[in-house]
């Protein structure tokens, strides 16, 4: 089953499941359904975390003794917020880089699987060409440090950067590293496919999960990462340190079986979103 929850959902989620269960919440291996399979909580982004697991639940879960309930988010905070406050079990829905930053920052205690599939960096424009994007344009970037150094390195393999390294960020480049004196707009990943269209913007870099949730397509866009090999951007199951039950561990192996490679392989055939190799 499915579900949506927004950022100011989650507390009352969280408190609700707190209070009527008296301050004790029952873990994963506690919860079972009907049938006798363990119930696991999972919050992901709708597109396609949320996709997958609802392709394992539907397909590979009940032989497996496990049952998911997937809580969709549509930003990058509340998944980890959930799960730090104990209202899910588990999440998929992020890469290390984002993870690391969100534990140094947070303080959370996480643990995590191995990368399942990567979606893409792209970046959409108006201009049919690198070439074409003026001097001072403006680029669309998000806010968040992860992401936004992956974003650098998109443009930086494009000709459009120099020098990029793992400390640079929009607000740090210097005329060397920026030739072209372009200008950045920071904002969250969520909202720049939102003005991706608008004509003020030279160069709008999109999460790919956000690009597919609005309907597009890295065939449509100017710069595309490539994801050959190894990438630390590879998204994962996580769940809290010391809390890998057997479900999770059993949804974690699912995520990784030939099925589900299978999926993701001919339900985005164009390379939107990739299995890891």
């Amino acid at each position: 089953m499915r579900q949506k929850l927004s950022l100011a959902a989650t507390g009352a989620v969280a408190l609700f499941a707190l209070t009527a269960c008296g301050g004790d919440t029952p873990s994963a291996e506690e919860n079972t359904n009907e049938n006798g399979a363990t119930i696991v909580t999972v919050g992901a982004s709708p597109v396609p975390h949320a996709q997958i697991l609802e392709f394992v639940d539907e397909n590979l879960a009940a032989d497996a003794g496990i049952d998911l309930e997937i809580e969709e988010f549509d930003d990058y905070q509340t998944p980890n917020i959930a799960l730090d406050e104990g209202s899910i079990d588990a999440n998929y829905y992020q890469h290390l880089p984002w993870l690391e930053d969100q534990v140094a920052t947070k303080g959370y205690e996480f643990e995590h699987g191995t990368g399942v599939h990567i979606e893409p960096y792209a970046a959409f424009s108006q201009h049919a060409s690198v070439e074409d994007i003026p001097d001072g344009g403006v680029v669309a970037i998000t806010n968040d440090p992860a992401n936004q150094l992956r974003g650098l390195k998109l443009l930086e393999e494009a000709g459009l950067l120099e020098n990029i390294d793992d400390e640079t960020t929009v607000l740090s480049l210097t005329d060397s590293q920026n030739p072209k004196g372009l200008q950045f707009e920071e904002n969250q990943p969520e909202v720049l496919v939102q003005i991706a269209g608008d004509p003020k913007v030279d160069l709008a870099i999109l999460n790919g999960n956000f690009l597919l949730q609005a309907g597009m397509k890295t065939s449509d866009a100017l710069l595309v990462e490539d994801v050959s090999g190894e990438n630390p951007y590879a998204n994962f199951l996580a769940w809290r340190a010391g809390e890998q039950t057997e479900a999770i561990a059993t949804l974690d192996e699912l995520l990784h079986s030939d099925e589900v490679r299978e999926y993701i392989t001919e339900t985005w055939p164009n390379g939107d979103v990739s299995p890891t190799e």
